[in-house]
């Protein structure tokens, strides 16, 4: 008669090295994500090109008024009907009146509709009001 002998049972053991490859793919994945979604709130605009753009250095986050090539605007990545936005900014102007306004306009943006927004700004007595670019070269 054949007799084996047993095995001892094996303490279980916790493997670091699968589980820090599993962190660092979560890692490397949540900041693509954020990189790529961050960015697409609100409307997409083809910004005009500048060559002697500048970045704008501010110790505040700016109120970004956008103006899409369909004619929609947004305030700060939401929705704006067009006869509330002097509403909106003036109840913003009101809660700090330091706060820097930068208008994000497609480069296929009428000229007109550009203005039609900086005179709704300059109404609330906004006169610290950027224009955003891209900078080429």
């Amino acid at each position: 008669m054949l007799h084996f002998d047993e095995t001892p049972p094996r303490k279980a053991r916790i493997e670091i090295i699968p589980m820090i490859d599993v962190m660092m793919f979560l890692l490397i994945f949540f900041v693509l994500i954020s990189t790529n979604v961050i960015p697409s709130f609100g409307l997409k605009t083809a910004l005009p090109d500048s060559s002697t753009a500048q970045r704008m250095v501010t110790d505040q986050r700016p109120v970004i008024v956008t103006l899409g090539a369909d004619g929609s605007v947004s305030l700060d990545g939401q929705a704006v009907p067009a006869g509330t936005l002097t509403a909106r900014v003036q109840s913003i102007h009101q809660q700090d009146s330091r706060k820097r306004f930068v208008i994000n306009a497609d480069q296929s943006v009428k000229w007109q509709s550009v203005v039609d927004v900086m005179d709704a700004l300059r109404a609330q007595g906004i006169d610290a009001i950027t224009f955003a670019t891209k900078r080429v070269g």
